[in-house]
């Protein structure tokens, strides 16, 4: 089916879910090889479930019985503990918990997706040891992939594992266990985030050792690297690759851009190379964990001078972003661009991973009533917009890693998240359920006009956070749970 497995061939299509018994047993056909076609359709069987939490079981049975439509509420019930039903790997390293995260479909950890694949469930970690440890597990082993190369956006299981398929010709500073090399910002400030979330939600700070200290660290140093003040820093990318996306111009080192403070990243959460380096959503996302990173330096780690560092570098992000990443346009007034270059020019557009634009107020790195955030997001959610797509089945944004017409399920679940209007929620949830083309789990993306026309059918993120949207909708309207979304 698949003679040689690439992030973007991955999967692609509706047709997959009927292969995924004859798949190549690469590292990623064995793993979905433990699944039949149907437990693509369902929940895998308790006995198939790398983990099961009791806390997060009784929310899902106690939601589900207040879901009036049955389809959604299957939905809820297959999505919400799939990351824990089948992508997490809990061990030990050194007699401390160690888990190893993948992103379903893909043997391998992306700091950014277990970030994110895990912290839906931390409101439930104080009341469940378990699964407060399974966490534990994840934020540590980022600690050392981090302490490894802050640079590389995924990484293997062991350092004697092979890099990821597409990876391994790349011309980069490739290290032991790392799968992929692409530097992108956001990939440090997921782990700030769910390390920062865990403290918060649990109290523990058990996690939080020298090891932990020393990523900290070399978070802030790397991003002051990639500020490029005087030079363009240890990092290069190339990638012999029919995707211009796929690699760095400037002899590895990414397109020409003015130093101004803020910090240059090759590559998108989509990972996806920038068009300009200067790329907004992650500068105002980095501003959002330095600030974190700042606060447990100080309260956990007692180290006061990496505390004033990071809000150093913080204040300087957020009054270079203000300075050089806002923009007007005639129809929307000021908004956030999505990339700049510092020389004046800027990229309005925005991408359905996170962050882009539409998720800032998801992340918190805005309140999501700031009117220069709702301008944007009234830019992310219209044909002004080139990766916005209309079709017969849905709305939202899709981006290039994909294709043209191609709608992120994410980007409806973000939009919902971050929106206040019933109405819209209730859209969304509409598009949501009736875009799975009868899989009740969401995609990567689907085509705009044929849900059947779909690629990746595991796809842990956007599982578990569309679990997440139910849960908020639970909490802050039901009423909405109450509605036929046929």
């Amino acid at each position: 089916m698949l003679k040689e497995l690439t992030r973007r061939t991955l999967l692609r299509g509706g047709t997959a879910v009927a292969g995924v018994a004859v798949m190549d047993l690469s590292s990623t056909g064995r793993l979905l090889a433990q699944y039949t076609p149907s437990d693509l359709h369902a929940r895998p069987l308790p006995v198939k479930r790398r983990f099961t939490s009791l806390a997060v079981e009784r929310t899902i049975a106690k939601t589900r019985a207040e879901i009036r439509d049955p389809q959604l509420a299957t939905m809820f019930e297959n999505c919400f503990p799939n990351t824990l039903d089948t992508t997490v790997f809990p061990g030990t390293f050194d007699g401390k918990p160690d888990t190893f995260v993948i992103t379903g479909d893909i043997d391998a950890m992306w700091l950014r997706d277990s970030s994110a694949q895990v912290t839906p469930y931390l409101p439930y970690a104080k009341q469940d040891p378990a699964l407060a440890k399974l966490i534990e597990g994840v934020i540590r082993r980022q600690a050392r992939l981090v302490t490894l190369d802050p640079y590389a956006n995924s990484f293997m299981r062991s350092e004697d594992a092979k890099p990821l398929s597409w990876s391994v010709h790349d011309r980069t500073d490739m290290k032991p266990s790392v799968g992929e090399r692409k530097w992108e910002i956001d990939s440090l400030c997921y782990t700030v985030r769910l390390a920062h979330a865990y403290w918060k939600a649990v109290g523990d700070t058990a996690p939080f050792d020298e090891r932990w200290h020393t990523a900290a660290r070399t978070i802030v140093k790397t991003f002051r690297e990639q500020q490029r003040k005087d030079n363009p820093g240890p990092y290069h990318f190339q990638r012999q690759e029919w995707n211009p996306t796929d690699t760095l111009t400037g002899s590895g080192f990414g397109a020409p851009a003015k130093s101004n403070g803020m910090i240059f990243s090759m590559f998108r959460p989509s990972d996806d190379a920038c068009v300009y380096p200067l790329f907004v959503p992650a500068n105002l996302f980095a501003v959002r964990s330095l600030r974190q990173l700042a606060e447990m330096a100080k309260a956990i780690a007692h180290d006061d001078a990496l505390a004033e560092d990071a809000t150093r570098l913080a204040d300087e992000v957020a009054a270079a972003v203000a300075a050089h990443g806002i923009v007007e346009r005639p129809e929307f007034g000021k908004i956030f661009a999505y990339e700049v270059d510092g020389y004046g020019n800027a990229l309005c557009m925005d991408d359905a991973n996170a962050p882009g634009l539409l998720s800032l107020a998801l992340l918190e790195c805005v309140e999501v009533d700031d009117p220069m955030y709702q301008r944007t997001r009234r830019f992310a959610l219209s044909e002004a917009n080139p990766y916005f797509y209309r079709g017969k089945i849905a709305e939202g944004i899709g981006g290039p890693h994909v294709g043209d017409g191609y709608i992120w399920p994410m980007s409806i679940i973000v939009r919902a998240l971050t929106s206040k209007d019933d109405t819209e929620i209730e859209q969304c949830l509409r598009w949501l359920r009736n875009t799975t083309a009868g899989t009740n789990f969401m995609h990567e993306a689907f085509w705009k006009d044929d849900a059947a026309k779909f690629t990746r059918p595991w796809f842990a993120w956007a599982n578990t956070l569309f679990g997440e949207l139910i849960l908020r909708v639970h909490a802050e309207r039901p009423h909405l749970l109450t509605k036929s979304y046929m």
